[in-house]
């Protein structure tokens, strides 16, 4: 059967369900979808499964209000009805945002940053440690070793940090980041953070990632 539409769907990776691998999380997914009784289409061949896609997949360990995935349909079927069936099939912490016909939205493509949200602590009072960071960010290079499809090489990730506001709060060091995302340039906070530590000798216990927007090659909001 051919599929009628393609669902894009914003959905929520947060609490303990930031320890879900990306593998871990598609078969999840795929089990709620079967669990759900919605009209998926499934591939052909010799091997049908059903046609699943994610945009920008979560690092392990990092949370996020603004995960998206897409999956296609082979019969009309409410978008607010898609959203509440996956909803009630998804583990507690993956929770459906909304759901809309894919024509309506960009193509993932047209992704290129996301914003993130860190909260650290470290052996530095929250003080002297956001000023250590808004110093480091605020350098014209930031090298650091980065693996590539050729193995390790050395990288200047600055150019891929568009934006970066740190500030002291009373018990943590609390930054937004504005980070190249998409095909083409990717920045993951972690790495910054691991170059961070290698080069000004502090140690940060990280206590939260979380990714709150995505944005377009325009600089809009993704949708």
């Amino acid at each position: 059967m051919e599929p009628l539409k393609t669902v894009r769907l914003w959905f929520e990776k947060t609490g303990r369900a930031k320890y879900i691998s990306h593998l871990d999380l598609v078969r999840c997914v795929t089990r709620a979808l079967k669990r759900s009784g919605l009209p998926v289409w499934y591939t052909q061949g010799f091997n049908p499964h059903i046609y699943l896609t994610f945009a920008l997949p979560l690092s392990l360990g990092q949370e996020s209000c603004c995960e998206i995935m897409q999956f296609r349909l082979v019969e009309e079927v409410e978008m607010q009805e898609v959203a509440r069936r996956l909803d009630v099939a998804l583990p507690e912490e993956l929770r459906v945002r909304t759901a809309y016909d894919a024509s309506e939205g960009r193509d993932f493509t047209k992704i290129a940053a996301a914003r993130y949200q860190l909260r650290l602590q470290g052996d530095k009072k929250p003080l002297a440690l956001a000023s250590a960071l808004q110093k480091f960010v605020e350098q014209s290079a930031i090298i650091t070793s980065k693996k590539t499809k050729k193995g390790i090489k050395e990288v200047d990730i600055r150019p891929m940090l568009l934006d970066a506001e740190v500030r002291a709060e009373k018990e943590a060091c609390a930054a937004t980041l504005r980070c190249a995302a998409g095909t083409q340039k990717n920045l993951n906070p972690a790495l910054l953070l691991d170059a961070f530590c290698t080069q000004t000798g502090c140690q940060l216990s990280v206590q939260r990632i979380f990714r709150d927007q995505l944005y377009d090659t325009e600089g809009a909001l993704f949708r």
